[in-house]
């Protein structure tokens, strides 16, 4: 696979492990976070986190959005917020405006469209949250 990058923050190197065994590993940095957990179950461990990568089953389910806006917003997070799974081209601005750092797309995929949808807004109405500043 390969990260595609939204932001400028530094993509970490740290294994994620599942939501379900965080609690099992106290050293562990990252952690993999699918749309059914809501984003304060991770508030004991916020602290110690470098990562978070949200999962996306399919392309319509936007819960992914709001577990990132509301970890940025809400819990404050400054690492590195990574999404996987059906996510579509079109939705890169949207992504990035909500906090995710990177997308992690096919081997063979094709980044092109996904750059051509990160140049397509040069205005926005609203500001973003955080700092998120295009590559």
């Amino acid at each position: 696979m390969k990260r595609l990058e939204l932001s400028t923050r530094a993509a970490s190197t740290v294994d994620a492990v599942p939501f379900a065994e965080l609690a099992e590993h106290p050293r562990a940095r990252g952690v993999v976070l699918t749309s059914d957990i809501a984003w304060d179950a991770l508030k004991p461990y916020l602290a110690r986190l470098d990562l978070i990568v949200l999962t996306f089953p399919i392309f319509r389910d936007g819960r992914g959005f709001t577990q990132a806006r509301a970890l940025r917003e809400y819990g404050r997070f400054t690492g590195e917020i990574r999404a996987e799974g059906h996510v579509l081209p079109d939705q890169a601005n949207h992504l990035r405006r909500c906090g995710v750092d990177g997308v992690m797309l096919g081997e063979n995929a094709d980044d092109a469209p996904w750059h051509r949808e990160l140049r397509r807004f040069s205005t926005v109405y609203q500001r973003a949250i955080g700092d998120v500043t295009p590559p």
